[in-house]
């Protein structure tokens, strides 16, 4: 029988899922309540052990932006030949506009900008990460690692802080990892450039 160590001490049966609802189940290694509970070294362990790809998908993810141990890690994935990909919210979009509306405020345009100019110097020292704005109204921000992914859910009302995360972990026939995955390429697709005026907003 084959088995999946899932967190590190529990397992589930693969070889013996009855069906792609029990392999979607199985995909969920964690689900936290709050974004604010997951442990801040779960983001950083995450891209550690990434080997071929980061996917990051957000607004703003300023508590990213603001973490210099994340900003290490990014430069020696990107350095080891790790594909690095950040996008984040377009801060002159609508749906920027209305994110913060939504989470009770009218900054989240400021956040994305304060984000940018954290990320700024790493547009010419690891050129290699790329970097996108979008202009999609976003579900979930997230946050992949190879086969491995942190999903924080957009809560009407509240900020992205007080959402839920799942944590899952890709298996073939699954299906759960993937359509989040999709999502993260479609919004590529059609995002643009960041320009000096999205930093400055001059």
């Amino acid at each position: 029988m084959n088995v999946l160590s899932i967190a590190g001490n529990d397992t589930v049966s693969v070889g013996g899922l009855a069906d792609d609802a029990d392999l979607t189940k199985a995909e969920i290694v964690a689900v936290h309540s709050h974004r604010h509970v997951v442990p801040s070294s779960l983001w950083r362990e995450t891209c550690e052990r990434a080997t071929e790809r980061i996917d990051i998908l957000v607004y703003a993810g300023i508590y990213l932006a603001e973490d210099p141990l994340f900003f290490s890690t990014l430069k020696e994935k990107a350095e080891s030949g790790v594909r690095i990909r950040v996008l984040m919210g377009d801060p002159e979009c609508e749906a920027v506009v209305r994110r913060g509306i939504d989470e009770g405020h009218r900054i989240m345009d400021g956040k994305i900008r304060n984000a940018l100019v954290n990320y700024r110097p790493l547009f010419t020292s690891h050129p290699q990460i790329a970097f996108r704005l979008h202009d999609t109204v976003l579900y979930n921000s997230i946050y992949r690692a190879d086969d491995e992914m942190l999903a924080n859910t957009h809560v009407y009302g509240i900020g992205a802080y007080m959402a839920p995360v799942f944590h899952l972990r890709r298996l073939p026939g699954g299906g759960l990892f993937d359509t989040f995955a999709n999502s993260v390429q479609q919004t590529w697709e059609g995002a643009r450039a960041v320009t000096e005026r999205d930093i400055t907003g001059a």
